[in-house]
């Protein structure tokens, strides 16, 4: 696939996330690896999708009261790779916010992520994981 069709395949499933009609998740395929850079509760590197999503997404959604709502501040594609810079935002269990800019680094092949490497306050993250228990 070219930079071009990456980058607005990765774009379409920003617009459903936000959207509440899909999201970003549904790209990656069965395969990838997810890694999550710095000292987060959650870094290290998820060898699969369901090993990413048992392991952080499913009980990151159940901390939360709304889900987590993406505004992309900007997409850029180079190779088969495309870097998605942008805040989400949803209303925590406990009646707070949870805001956090992200960076991610998507490989992508035949219309699938196949690696992913993610940046993101991690001060911010780990307040919000003690505070607030999944349901």
């Amino acid at each position: 696939m070219s930079e071009k069709s990456n980058k607005q395949l990765v774009a379409e499933a920003f617009d459903a996330w936000a959207a509440g009609t899909g999201g970003v998740f549904d790209l990656l395929a069965e395969d990838a690896d997810w890694t999550i850079v710095g000292n987060s509760v959650a870094s290290g590197t998820y060898p699969t999708r369901e090993a990413f999503i048992s392991t952080v997404i499913a009980p990151f959604n159940a901390r939360m009261s709304s889900p987590l709502v993406p505004s992309v501040r900007a997409l850029y594609a180079d190779g088969d790779t495309v870097v998605a810079l942008f805040d989400a935002s949803a209303t925590v269990r406990d009646g707070s916010r949870y805001d956090n800019t992200y960076a991610w680094f998507l490989t992508m092949r035949d219309q699938r992520i196949v690696s992913a490497v993610a940046f993101f306050d991690s001060v911010e993250f780990n307040d919000f994981w003690a505070r607030v228990q999944p349901a």
